[in-house]
């Protein structure tokens, strides 16, 4: 049985699967299929929904005809059965509301597209930029990092593996954003201890 220790950092408890599992998008084979399958939309944070109608808006030409009918209808969040504040989807389907696509079908969030752009301050949901890291809020107040495995992810993880990169070492822009860069530094030398 293997063994996995939980370090903790700052008010985080981390488990240590993201500092010695390899992952690695491998968009070429997922096609971004993240944003169109799933049971509900991608968790957001409580001032997500704000900064995604200030910086947005549903009336971005990105944005599919499907994709801009569900804003209209449900607001830019919905509740899931679990009663968490998440993105609405496409009626009838897993697809979130905020996915472009382009003429080949690839997957793409319409948000970020229009944070590279220049438009806006707000990049993606949290959720989304940290994946597969899934952030929880325990009820002490601190927060718990966990390793999130998906079967369409396979590949990325298998990426990750060849190429040898750590799932923090991969996420390490949205790590800083979030967290912070001591929070990151911290990380990276509870990995070199890890590996002692």
């Amino acid at each position: 049985m293997e063994y996995n220790a939980i370090i903790q950092i700052d008010d985080c408890l981390i488990s240590s699967e993201i500092l010695t599992e390899c992952f690695a998008c491998d968009y070429g084979k997922c096609k971004g299929c993240c944003c169109i399958i799933g049971d509900s939309g991608a968790p957001l944070d409580e001032a997500e929904p704000e900064a995604i109608e200030k910086n947005y808006g549903i009336f971005s030409p990105l944005m599919s005809p499907k994709g801009r009918k569900a804003v209209e209808e449900n607001g830019f969040f919905e509740i899931d059965s679990d009663g968490d504040m998440v993105t609405p989807l496409v009626r009838d389907s897993e697809e979130c509301a905020y996915t472009c696509f382009d003429c080949e079908g690839n997957c793409f969030c319409s948000i970020e597209r229009k944070w590279f752009q220049g438009e806006g301050d707000f990049r993606k949901p949290i959720s989304c930029w940290l994946y597969p890291i899934r952030v929880s809020v325990l009820s002490n107040g601190m927060k718990a990092l966990n390793l999130h495995r998906w079967d369409i992810c396979k590949d990325a993880f298998a990426k990750g593996k060849r190429e040898g990169i750590k799932v923090y070492q991969f996420l390490k822009e949205p790590i800083c954003a979030y967290f912070g860069e001591d929070f990151y530094e911290a990380l990276c030398a509870a990995a070199k201890e890890l590996e002692k």
